[in-house]
């Protein structure tokens, strides 16, 4: 279990984040469209899985804008921002925001990929969200970065994650 802060309030999740050189759990997770795809959609491909409580905050929105803006010019990675946002609001923020080269992912029917990746959050006010992750994967899912980012109100780092990706 991991203790990350919420307003400098401690918030435990169920787990911890999969470490670097290891197999990343597969996952089953829903589009925009509500079609399901899960991590053998993206074999290949290099992957930044966004983990985020909320694009309704701005710090998610602002996380989510800045993966777009890095993830634009390569050819063989995928940005993933991942919540527990219905499909529906995602499209939405997606929408709002023009973010096109992120695909934008909920947890809306299977419950495993919170605590296989141990970022769903266990009590206190946000307890069933997502704490604040960046799990960088390469082309056959072996884990190069993660960071489970200690404050849920900060930004991740954006230059380590990137670092690892390329």
């Amino acid at each position: 279990m991991a203790t990350v802060t919420f307003k400098s309030d401690p918030v435990t999740t169920v787990g911890e984040l999969p470490k670097v050189g290891a197999k990343a759990p597969d996952f089953r997770l829903t589009k925009t469209d509500l079609s399901d795809v899960s991590l053998k959609d993206f074999s290949g491909k290099r992957k930044i899985l966004n983990i985020a409580p909320s694009v309704d905050t701005s710090v998610c929105a602002a996380t989510a804008r800045e993966f777009e803006k890095a993830i634009a010019s390569s050819r063989n990675a995928v940005c993933l921002t991942i919540s527990r946002d219905l499909p529906f609001a995602l499209g939405r923020f997606g929408e709002a925001e023009k973010i096109a080269n992120v695909t934008m992912l909920s947890q809306l029917r299977d419950e495993a990929f919170g605590r296989d990746y141990g970022v769903a959050i266990t009590a206190g006010p946000l307890a069933g969200i997502f704490s604040r992750a960046v799990v960088v994967l390469d082309e056959s899912d072996t884990v190069l970065y993660a960071e489970h980012v200690a404050e849920i109100t900060d930004e991740p780092d954006y230059q380590a994650a990137l670092k690892a990706l390329s």
